[in-house]
């Protein structure tokens, strides 16, 4: 007999990801999310990996906290049949916000360059990346 683990949700997994985005792109971490809620951050594990499902009052509190609309958790949500929607000219194959959006690197570089107040260095910066981008392929 084959064990049957329950897999979560995909909305669920797909909320809990964009829980951990917008935690991540303010700096905040599960234990300060944790106790803003009134719960443990393993709380908030269990929700940014889909593995419990958020309710709609405490994600409405959680919008509220991370300073964003409820509707940000959901934006390029799975359809209910599994697919991934497709905008006019992204790939479907490609999802909208890669799981690299949400690693610690990404955030510490994109909160660095926020804090870079002149549009010419943000702009020789972006120049540097590219070129750097290009000569490693």
């Amino acid at each position: 007999m084959t064990e049957n683990k329950k897999r979560p949700n995909p909305i669920d997994v797909h909320v809990g990801s964009r829980v951990r985005l917008r935690r991540n792109m303010i700096g905040m971490s599960q234990e300060k999310l944790g106790e803003r809620l009134g719960i443990t951050f393993q709380q908030i594990q269990k929700y940014e990996k889909g593995t419990n499902r958020v309710g709609a009052s405490r994600l409405q509190a959680i919008s509220a906290i991370l300073n964003v609309p409820v509707e940000f958790f959901f934006q390029d949500a799975p359809r209910e049949d599994g697919e991934q929607p497709s905008g006019f000219s992204e790939d479907a194959a490609q999802p909208l916000v890669p799981d690299f959006m949400s690693s610690t690197e990404t955030m510490q570089l994109t909160r660095a360059f926020m804090k870079i107040s002149d549009p010419k260095v943000r702009r020789k910066i972006v120049d540097l990346i590219k070129t750097l981008a290009d000569t490693s392929e």
